[in-house]
């Protein structure tokens, strides 16, 4: 953004006095500073300073040392420069605030510094350009809404809606009434959102008590795409506590309900606008197969990425609109790549494997990634499925972390797209969690075995 563009949003709210500089993390947990206006425009001409140590970051929020970006290097700052276009007021703090997106450079604020999520991103876009196709890229985000008061054994529950006056309690998918109950959320949501040029716009209920799904509009740039999703998760949790409610983005909140999903869907566009992906039969076109072909063969060693969390392995549940095995349909939702239906030229490709706490960063990465080593390795994918995956014997995802991890760090190709180093500090951080979690002994290991051993 250039110092005119600031000049015309600080004329247009003068009465914004605080400006927000916002970053995503590996975790997709967002950090940055807070500045005083003043000290705006000389942000947006040299930049400002970041520890290098926030993308090192484990699920506590402490740095992980062995990546050598902490105390090893006496915790170096790095150049943050901000995201043109991503200046924007902040409805939720009043009149006063606003908040722009960064991300991380070198010290000298020229190179991209490997380990920031966005920066990964734009790497996979570099390589992919090299196919000479552009991009249309929308993100669907599922949540769930959290009453701030738990039950009586503790465990979160639904919210009471103050409309009706009842907590759900059922699975009552695209329930107009649920929609209605919600109303004043839900155009909460859509309000602020536009006010900071996010295209949201359809919002469903979705297969749980009280889980929603809300829907981007296509844009051209993937990592604009990526930018609304992470802002768009942000303008959600903080409408909810608004409301006196919480949103949560955890993939698998309630054990015993559907997980939530981030689903990314793609097109593929020619020098002349056209979509190469269009056609009638998709087994008979190379474009689509291909792709189809490299997404399923590189879904293994990105696992570890779109499952960031314990948790997110907890959502790879049979029959709970998961994805649990490497297959791929026409309009089927238990497939883990979905051709959905409609007009044949706007046919695309649905990612339907991360979960809502996958870094969107990271979750548009790897579908570019997956798609560009298929298209340039010409990779066939499997037969396409029919009927439900679930009761089918089909290849598995990794449903664990170590398994995750260990066929990330096997993959030499992942190298050539996100990077060694991001690759690098990524693994030894998502280690650092997977020995964090196991060095728990949980309440129910006591209540099976301390009355018996």
């Amino acid at each position: 953004m250039s110092i005119d563009e600031v000049s015309a949003f600080l004329e247009q709210y003068p009465e914004v006095q605080t400006v927000e500089l916002l970053i995503s993390d590996l975790n997709g947990v967002i950090r940055g500073k807070r500045i005083e206006r003043e000290l705006l425009e000389k942000v947006y001409t040299q930049g400002f300073c970041l520890p290098g140590s926030v993308m090192a970051l484990d699920a506590t929020g402490t740095t992980v040392e062995e990546t050598g970006l902490g105390a090893a290097e006496g915790d170096q700052d790095r150049i943050c420069h901000t995201v043109p276009g991503t200046l924007a007021i902040v409805p939720w703090q009043g009149e006063d605030r606003a908040q722009a997106l960064v991300s991380m450079f070198d010290a000298e604020g020229i190179n991209p510094f490997p380990a920031d999520p966005r920066q990964v991103l734009r790497r996979v876009i570099d390589r992919f350009d090299s196919l000479g196709y552009s991009l249309g890229v929308a993100v669907e985000l599922e949540f769930y809404l959290v009453d701030m008061e738990r039950d009586a054994n503790g465990s979160l529950q639904p919210p009471i809606s103050p409309v009706s006056g009842r907590r759900m309690i059922s699975k009552q998918v695209y329930s107009m009434d649920d929609l209605d109950d919600y109303d004043f959320f839900i155009r909460d949501v859509l309000e602020t959102a536009h006010a900071q040029n996010l295209p949201a716009d359809t919002v469903i209920a979705e297969y749980a008590p009280a889980q929603f799904e809300v829907n981007l509009n296509y844009v051209n740039d993937p990592l604009t795409a990526a930018d609304h999703a992470l802002l768009l998760k942000r303008v959600i949790r903080h409408v909810a506590k608004k409301h006196g409610m919480e949103a949560t983005f955890m993939a698998k909140p309630y054990i015993s309900e559907a997980g939530s999903g981030t689903h990314v869907h793609v097109s593929l566009l020619d020098k002349d606008g056209n979509n190469v992906l269009a056609c009638d039969d998709p087994l008979s076109h190379p474009v689509m197969r291909h792709a189809m072909g490299g997404l399923l063969d590189m879904a293994d060693s990105v696992q570890a990425l779109i499952c960031p969390n314990i948790n997110s392995y907890r959502r790879l549940a049979p029959g709970a609109f998961a994805p649990t095995s490497k297959t791929w349909g026409y309009d089927n939702r238990t497939a883990a790549l979905r051709i959905p239906s409609g007009d044949v030229k706007a046919t695309r490709i649905e990612h339907r494997m991360s979960g809502a706490d996958t870094n969107p960063y990271l979750a548009v990465a790897i579908v570019l990634a997956g798609i560009g080593e298929g298209l340039m390795s010409q990779i066939e994918p499997p037969p396409p499925i029919e009927n439900n995956a679930y009761d089918q014997d089909h290849p598995a995802l990794a449903d664990n972390p170590r398994d995750a991890l260990r066929a990330m760090e096997k993959d030499d190709r992942l190298k050539a797209w996100f990077g060694e180093e991001f690759l690098r500090i990524y693994s030894l951080c998502k280690w650092s969690e997977v020995r964090l979690f196991e060095h728990q002994i949980t309440e129910l290991e006591y209540s099976l075995l301390l009355p018996y051993l």
